[in-house]
């Protein structure tokens, strides 16, 4: 099973979202929402509650693609979240994920039994690659136990 097949069989605002998850890779995730009416605001773009669901969403499968085998000893979790809403976000909308700091330096630090943070970036362009959206996501890894 793929990181966004899991991601979709498992987080329910992801399915209700119809969201895509296109790539998902240690060094980029890209996770595209689909123009549907039903998720539209008062201006007929994607409401705010689903970009910023699209944006955690792609935070959250760049985070398993990195640390996915850490699973056993540790959970991810979002701990804060940023978002900027830049331009009027129309029609089908792409959020890009990547990490703020090395994987491996984030590990390091769970190796020596810290909790580590670390943000993920994320952009939100529209079909004509205007950037629509930025936002940080900072995640941990909570040890188990």
């Amino acid at each position: 099973m793929s990181i966004g097949e899991m991601l979709a069989a498992t987080v329910p605002m992801a399915r209700t979202l119809k969201l895509e998850f296109v790539e998902a890779t240690p060094e980029k995730a890209v996770v595209v929402l689909p123009d549907q009416g039903d998720f539209h605001n008062h201006v007929g773009g994607p409401h705010a509650g689903a970009m910023f669901t699209l944006g955690e969403s792609a935070s959250g499968a760049i985070v398993l693609a990195a640390f996915g085998e850490q699973l056993a000893r540790a959970v991810p979790l979002a701990v804060r979240a940023e978002i900027a809403y830049k331009k009027l976000a129309m029609g089908t909308v792409t959020a890009t994920a990547t990490l703020g700091r090395p994987a491996a330096e984030v590990v390091a630090e769970l190796d020596a039994g810290e909790r580590p943070e670390f943000p993920v970036a994320i952009e939100i362009r529209r079909a004509d690659g205007a950037v629509t959206g930025e936002m940080t996501v900072v995640w941990t890894l909570r040890p188990n136990g």
